[in-house]
């Protein structure tokens, strides 16, 4: 499954941004996955903070494999020991069997995240070990496919604003006029800062 986007927000975000909005026609649809479930997803977050795209993947697997289903009864079953044998950091295994246990026992309300503004769900997703804004945010977009997230935190997303609009260097002042400009559709614009900071675009450069 991927993030669903379509006409509606390209042509907005084509009305209020003209160099975006040329970016996106070179550019074309942009497809990136999107998980359904938000227990695995929180967990691979978590599994992949700090590490290559690569490294997740493998890991990922090994994990999925040691435990069948990444869910909160088969974590809590797994000793850490288990868990940091699929190439995952003692640190990160004591934060994927502290968010299990709260989930199994009650104490995190995972279903009610669904329905949470988005201010009260970075904040009860940012209270978990090992959780931060920038990995709350990124679950926002790639599991619970909220359409306005815009990540200062995202290094890669403010390369793509200084490639894009020829900055050298982009403030907080500067993001929240562009993010202004992206909203209600914030989501889609960060996709295509991706795109352009992954070299979508060959002749854009970084003005840092």
């Amino acid at each position: 499954m991927y993030f669903e986007y379509g006409e509606k927000e390209i042509e907005y975000l084509k009305r209020k941004d003209k160099r975006l909005g040329e970016a996106i026609d070179k550019i074309g649809h942009i497809d990136r996955d999107v998980e359904t479930d938000l227990f695995p997803s929180v967990v691979h977050h978590i599994v992949g903070q700090q590490i290559s795209s690569a490294a997740q993947k493998t890991v990922w697997a090994r994990l999925n494999a040691k435990l069948g289903a990444v869910d909160a009864e088969t974590v809590c079953s797994a000793s850490r020991e288990d868990i940091q044998a699929c190439g995952i950091t003692f640190k990160k295994a004591d934060y994927i069997k502290d968010f299990a246990e709260k989930v199994r026992c009650g104490e995190f309300d995972i279903a009610a995240l669904r329905d949470m503004p988005d201010a009260n769900l970075i904040k009860e997703l940012s209270a978990l070990k090992g959780i931060g804004g920038w990995t709350a945010e990124m679950l926002m977009i790639f599991c619970l496919q909220r359409p306005d997230v815009v990540s200062y935190g995202d290094l890669a997303i403010l390369r793509g604003m200084r490639m894009l609009y020829h900055h050298r260097e982009i403030d907080r002042k500067l993001f929240d006029k562009y993010v202004r400009r992206y909203s209600p559709y914030g989501t889609v614009a960060s996709l295509y800062l991706w795109a352009i900071a992954g070299g979508a675009i060959p002749e854009m450069r970084d003005y840092c």
